[in-house]
């Protein structure tokens, strides 16, 4: 069974930065696609990023573009996700995801990937 534990979130000013990093245990890290969510209170859950197995292709939400970057270390079984230029807008609860299915197209839909972290809260303030 798949565990994805989620580290890193907080409070931090508008314009900062924070990093954070999931850890996966229980199966073949390195032949998963992984990808980012957030949750804010009353709304949807919405997409933020996603990386290939090997971390050589990468998507983002048009609303983190040139603010995040997804990376990840495999022989540490760990995804990151660093988030520059914070927004009071990017305060979420955010979760990082993992995707079993063939094939090599990244998803932005998150009721295609098969585990789930428990999240972790970022606050920005104004």
């Amino acid at each position: 069974q798949v565990q994805l534990v989620e580290f890193g979130g907080g409070l931090v000013q508008a314009g900062g930065s924070l990093r954070l990093s999931c850890a996966a245990s229980g199966g073949t890290f390195s032949i998963y696609r992984m990808g980012w969510f957030r949750q804010a209170p009353g709304k949807e859950r919405e997409f933020v990023a996603a990386i290939t197995r090997s971390g050589e292709r990468t998507y983002y939400a048009d609303s983190v573009k040139g603010r995040f970057t997804i990376s990840r270390d495999n022989a540490k079984n760990t995804v990151y996700l660093q988030m520059n230029s914070l927004k009071p807008e990017d305060t979420a609860a955010y979760y990082c995801a993992l995707d079993r299915r063939a094939g090599a197209l990244l998803a932005t839909n998150g009721a295609l990937y098969d585990y789930w972290g428990q999240g972790t809260q970022v606050t920005v303030s104004s």
